[in-house]
């Protein structure tokens, strides 16, 4: 029987990486194209805040257990936040085996790249998640544990204005973004950078048996805390 090359998946796997006050985040997105007339939808299919101090080591070999293994194995990316903790802890990734897309996150207006690092407005990212959520092209599965901290954090994300008339989006005092921002750079790299191609089958995996997958990743990968 002919494969059907105009049904394929990708996976974005978004990393927002933590500072002191902030856990790491981490998203599983799949990028699904279910056929060459139709419009590409976004499954989030795995959610994760690590424990508060976790090291950046021990973040890219999580990572790097996460990606290394079917149905992530050479068929994803990973787009990581680099803002503020600079051109080291990407070094750090790379030696984890890991290919970061770096993105830089601003409070400007426009995005630019540079040799593969991107500095992209914070505006950019949350609209991305926005335009997928009012189309209905972003689905996050109701059983995936994280899912309802992701929505909390959606709920408290407030638009303000600065007084140079520059728009900025952040959560509300004493909440995070860390999944928000894991998920919208999955997202915004999908929407900006992945090109439409016949590619992997589509994997036809109801919730339940790729949360069965994340989980048989997640064992002996790292210790939780």
């Amino acid at each position: 029987m002919m494969q059907d090359l105009s049904r394929y998946s990708v996976f974005l796997v978004g990393l927002d990486l933590g500072k002191a006050q902030d856990p790491t985040a981490v998203a599983v997105v799949e990028y699904r194209v279910e056929g060459d007339d139709k419009p590409t939808f976004y499954h989030v299919r795995h959610l994760e805040q690590l424990p508060l101090g976790t090291t950046y080591p021990d973040i890219g070999r999580r990572v790097r257990g996460l990606m290394g293994r079917p149905p992530l194995k050479d068929n994803a990316y990973l787009v990581a936040d680099a803002t503020g903790v600079g051109a080291p802890v990407i070094d750090l990734l790379y030696e984890c085996d890991l290919y970061p897309i770096p993105v830089t996150i601003t409070g400007g207006d426009e995005e630019s790249s540079d040799k593969g690092h991107h500095r992209v407005p914070k505006r950019d990212l949350v609209s991305a998640v926005q335009v997928l959520l009012q189309t209905r092209r972003l689905k996050v599965a109701d059983a995936l544990p994280e899912g309802r901290t992701l929505e909390k954090e959606l709920h408290t994300f407030e638009l303000k204005v600065t007084a140079t008339a520059h728009d900025t989006y952040n959560a509300r005092v004493g909440a995070h973004d860390d999944l928000v921002l894991a998920v919208a750079l999955a997202c915004w790299y999908g929407e900006r950078h992945v090109y439409r191609f016949h590619g992997p089958p589509v994997l036809d995996l109801p919730q339940t048996e790729m949360g069965a997958l994340i989980d048989a990743m997640n064992r002996d990968i790292m210790p939780r805390g």
